[in-house]
């Protein structure tokens, strides 16, 4: 628990009453103590200092430290007692001896293994899981480290000593230890140090070691193995029969789409432009289509084996980086029988009321979207929501507001606020605010929450599977380039993003300003064209973009450039 770094939240003076209180729950946390011995522990007259703390995982816990040194730390309500009260008074707790090489991996973050206990002929402690109890080394009984019990005595034999003996909480050497004088632990005479085993063997240490090492080792992978034999079983279960059904949908939609969508005048039909305008629009309504849960897991390899296994087209790359499907056999034996399902008969495609001869296009829905990220982990766990679960904004408030009415954090002489305990502090405040914020409005802690949040969005197009990717979309970004000494075009890219086809957006405009375009490969996009089109026409591209196919203008980048007046340059 103190193995890494801890804050400091407040550091005062017990008062009085605060003394008799703690000085009561010592001698109830551990009776074997005299009047006398508590007395010494809290004083009347020295002072006596209460410091509150947060370690690493946002855990509270509170010290009592008595002449700079840490006596007590109360974690969950219950007192455990630190080292330099253990050496002062070593009987108070139910002890496991380990041997000496063993310290130093407890002081790392280690618990106790079972097999590194070394046993005294009087046999091990009586202890139950969950019992407070202390760790010392073989020949001295001063303790160095404090934890609970991980299962009782009698659990312990029938594992056959195998397994975790003791969850450690605070080692001599940690950041609590250091908190006090540092001083070393005296030697206490072991007079059971005849370094004998579990059983009764001796032992040698490097024996031991290596045993404790790899004890540990095997507890942490036959864990491991276990949560991936659980993920496999869920997997195989369902895997081979999903992925022939998500193979037969697409060979479906693939005929569907040549059958009843693609015309001979389209070719060369980018194959991106494809899957999207044509095989998505023929998924049967109920069922979502999804390449990458099928076999081919991506697009182009389903379409080399249309045309390798199938010979039902023929894919060329015109660009560089650029696949288009050139040709099509409209007489193959398996398009010709195949027969359009009655639910989705396709009719003629639409046209738009601008007259551009194109297929109907739906703009996208657009949502942003929020991960969690590893800061804000602690405070979705109670949901059960990992780092990079992708939450709606809605989701996200809805989980913060269940996690602060359920530790009751709601300022009860104002409940515009919201109490700020550990977890939300370590999530939510800076550094600064540390020692000064206790509190925050609601708006506050959802605004908060959300800007340490990873950003993300879902684009949704009609008929489609939602595609959800980390990040900030990519506006449509158009530009003005000079070419030669007098001579400018128009550069547009993304258009791919939101489902518009190169080629038909470079069509469109050729017949609205009657100027030349070019379609380009973008560098190092696999799938993106750039289009390249004479002369300023950004007030005209704007007005195709905003008005007909009706993309929203905060995901348009560059209208600003356009002429005044919108005449060409």
């Amino acid at each position: 628990m103190f193995v890494r770094p801890f804050r400091v939240k407040s550091n005062t003076a017990i008062k009085g009453s605060d003394r008799r209180k703690l000085k009561a729950d010592i001698a109830a946390a551990f009776p074997s103590l005299s009047a006398e011995d508590l007395s010494e522990l809290v004083p009347n007259k020295e002072e006596l200092n209460v410091v509150k703390i947060y370690v690493h995982k946002g855990d509270s816990v509170t010290l009592y430290v008595l002449q700079r040194n840490p006596l007590f730390f109360e974690l969950e309500k219950r007192l455990y007692p630190t080292v330099y009260v253990l050496w002062r008074y070593p009987a108070i707790l139910p002890t496991f001896r380990t041997w000496p090489p063993v310290l130093q991996k407890l002081i790392g973050g280690a618990d106790l293994m079972l097999p590194g206990v070394v046993a005294p002929s009087s046999g091990l402690p009586d202890v139950k899981q969950g019992d407070c109890c202390s760790v010392t080394l073989v020949h001295n009984r001063a303790p160095v480290a404090v934890g609970t019990a991980a299962v009782s005595r009698d659990e312990m034999h029938s594992l056959g000593m195998k397994g975790r003996g003791v969850c450690v909480l605070h080692t001599y050497m940690d950041n609590l230890w250091a908190f006090g004088d540092k001083s070393c632990p005296p030697s206490l005479p072991d007079t059971e140090s005849e370094g004998h085993g579990v059983n009764g063997e001796e032992y040698e240490v490097d024996e031991m070691e290596e045993e404790v090492e790899e004890e540990a080792e095997k507890c942490a992978e036959e864990e491991q193995s276990s949560s991936q034999t659980r993920e496999k079983d869920v997997t195989r279960s369902s895997y081979p029969d999903f992925t022939e059904a998500m193979d037969a949908l697409l060979l479906q939609c693939f005929l569907h789409a040549l059958k009843s969508k693609v015309k001979k005048t389209e070719l060369p039909l980018l194959t991106s432009t494809f899957l999207r305008n044509h095989m998505f629009a023929c998924c049967p309504s109920g069922k979502q289509l999804d390449i990458k849960k099928s076999s081919y897991k991506k697009l182009s390899k389903f379409l080399q084996a249309m045309q390798k296994q199938h010979n039902l087209v023929r894919v060329k790359e015109l660009a560089k980086g650029v696949e288009s499907i050139v040709e099509v056999d409209w007489k193959n034996s398996e398009l010709r029988s195949f027969k359009v399902p009655e639910e989705t008969d396709v009719e003629e495609t639409p046209v738009q009321d601008g007259g551009e001869g194109e297929p109907l296009y739906h703009p996208p829905e657009i949502t942003t979207l929020y991960s969690v990220s590893a800061r804000l982990e602690p405070l979705f766990l109670d949901a059960k929501k990992r780092k990079g679960t992708i939450l709606q904004p809605a989701d996200v408030r809805h989980i913060v507001t269940e996690y602060v009415k359920k530790n009751e954090l709601v300022d009860v002489n104002n409940k515009n606020y919201v109490t700020i305990n550990p977890t939300l502090c370590d999530c939510l405040l800076e550094k600064s605010e540390y020692q000064e914020v206790e509190s925050l409005k609601w708006d506050d802690l959802f605004s908060r929450t959300l800007e340490r949040m990873q950003e993300c969005y879902q684009v949704v197009f009609p008929g489609q599977a939602p595609i959800k990717k980390k990040g900030h979309i990519e506006p449509i970004d158009i530009s003005v380039a000079s070419r030669g000494s007098n001579k400018k075009v128009t550069l547009i890219k993304n258009l791919e993003v939101y489902g518009l086809d190169p080629a038909v957006v470079a069509t469109a405009l050729q017949r609205r300003v009657q100027a030349s375009s070019v379609l380009q490969p973008i560098p190092g996009s696999k799938d993106k064209v750039l289009v390249q089109i004479q002369g300023n026409q950004i007030h005209q591209v704007g007005n195709l973009l905003l008005d007909h196919y009706q993309i929203p203008r905060k995901y348009i980048q560059g209208l600003d450039k356009a002429p005044k007046g919108g005449k060409k340059k």
